[in-house]
């Protein structure tokens, strides 16, 4: 049995069990929760920079980050689902998933400046660079917005919760000025049931 140490919320670790549902691999993984904040929390042994997810196979191996465990996923899944295996497909979802989780790291540092710094200490020109970036992802996604496969891609993957991750932490402010996108994500959600199922609401 694989374990999976992850937090609800975070969209990383979500990407990690949404990936193992589409490959059919839900019933060989745990999720364990995982507290970044705590020194006391073995992620820290598991993941020497102390980030989630980590996934830890039957061996006691360590795979991090989310981009290597979904890798892992597909290998042993047999290879070529979520991570195509002819050249130009792969290097589109690795692309859209590339562009998807720097746009992440930008929405967790915002994140984290409101959480960690008081609002009298919080850094205008940092909130605006962090915000730049994702405001330039979403309007990149939005005017071409990716296809959905049959299995999504790890693009297709990091989208849906890059988009879920705007709705958990901004009050889904996205969606006015993104319908394709809304639509997209819709579309996804009603493919891959593990969406709805790793939503969370705090």
């Amino acid at each position: 049995m694989m374990i999976l140490r992850s937090s609800p919320p975070s969209p990383f670790g979500r990407k990690a069990v949404i990936a193992a549902s589409v490959l059919g691999l839900s019933s060989e993984l745990t999720v364990e929760k995982a507290d970044p904040n705590d020194p006391g929390d073995s992620v820290r042994v598991q993941n020497p920079v102390g980030k989630i997810p980590v996934l830890i196979d039957e061996s006691g191996a360590a795979y991090f980050d989310s981009r290597v465990i979904l890798e892992y996923l597909d290998h042993r899944a047999g290879g070529g689902r979520i991570l195509p295996a002819a050249p130009q497909p792969r290097f589109d979802a690795l692309r859209l998933q590339a562009l998807c989780d720097g746009a992440l790291d930008a929405c967790i540092l915002l994140v984290y400046e409101g959480r960690w710094r008081t609002p009298e200490h919080h850094e205008a020109k940092w909130l605006a660079y962090q915000n730049d970036k994702v405001a330039r992802a979403l309007n990149v996604l939005e005017a071409s917005p990716p296809a959905i496969d049959p299995v999504p891609s790890v693009g297709q993957i990091a989208l849906a919760c890059l988009l879920g991750y705007r709705d958990l932490r901004f009050a889904a402010t996205w969606r006015a000025d993104y319908p394709k996108l809304v639509a997209w994500l819709d579309a996804f959600a009603a493919q891959v049931p593990a969406f709805a199922q790793t939503r969370v609401t705090s």
